[in-house]
């Protein structure tokens, strides 16, 4: 029986709820309301999110973005993925330059900003501390990135934000069915195609825009812009 998309996005919608209702992991939980309590002085006046972080976007997207984690005073306090630190300030705005985001700039979940064709997810739905998840906390979340691609029918770009994203990028298409030809091999810019009867999802790798990559030169405005502008063209080429 075919499902409509109003049904995929539906059921999208409730597994995010149930993603923000979370309590597999009481140790992030635990750390994430304290966050949220004692906050970062530059953050003293806001309301933080303190919950899991669902994903940004619907199943409709052809393009899904994985990142690491929620940031402890980003999405941890916002309440939406990349928004609120420097990742999210470089993200956005080369999202926005690729035609994936209506604006360039973001601050919280009532700015305004949409997605156009592109959801952002990641491989925990937790802040977690010193940015370091475990192996056993990545598995508890995982289950969630597999259903979320489930879902997406139209999905033909899968970006990988850095080692641990394109790592569970490439283990949950595995798990819904899509297979590698051999091991994606991590570097900026690499494409792998994974099947699953006749569709086709590329999984193309980049590294992640964190302030460790972005400060020192690793990665550049250019460098993010051709993974978008690569995914737009690959999302167009598979959609016709």
């Amino acid at each position: 029986m075919r499902v409509s998309q109003a049904s995929r996005n539906a059921a999208f919608e409730a597994l995010e709820e149930r993603i923000v209702a979370c309590e597999r992991c009481p140790e992030l939980r635990a750390y994430c309301a304290r966050v949220a309590r004692e906050k970062k002085l530059a953050h003293r006046n806001d309301s933080y999110w303190g919950r899991p972080v669902p994903a940004f976007g619907n199943a409709a997207a052809r393009v899904l973005l994985v990142g690491l984690a929620p940031g402890a005073h980003g999405s941890n306090r916002t309440g939406r993925m990349f928004t609120g630190d420097a990742s999210g300030v470089w993200l956005f705005r080369a999202l926005y330059r690729a035609g994936f985001a209506s604006q360039a700039t973001q601050r919280d979940r009532d700015d305004g900003l949409t997605l156009r064709d592109a959801t952002i997810t990641a491989a925990l739905r937790c802040a977690p501390p010193q940015n370091k998840p475990t192996p056993e906390q990545l598995r508890r979340c995982f289950p969630y990135l597999v259903e979320e691609l489930a879902l997406m029918a139209r999905l033909r770009v899968v970006i990988g934000l850095g080692a641990i994203g394109t790592r569970a990028a490439e283990t949950a298409l595995g798990a819904a069915g899509f297979a590698l030809a051999r091991r994606h091999a991590f570097a900026h810019g690499a494409e792998s195609i994974a099947r699953s009867g006749a569709r086709e999802i590329v999984l193309l790798s980049s590294y992640h825009p964190s302030r460790q990559n972005t400060n020192t030169g690793v990665l550049t405005e250019a460098m993010l812009d051709a993974i978008f502008a690569r995914a737009g063209e690959l999302a167009a080429e598979r959609e016709g």
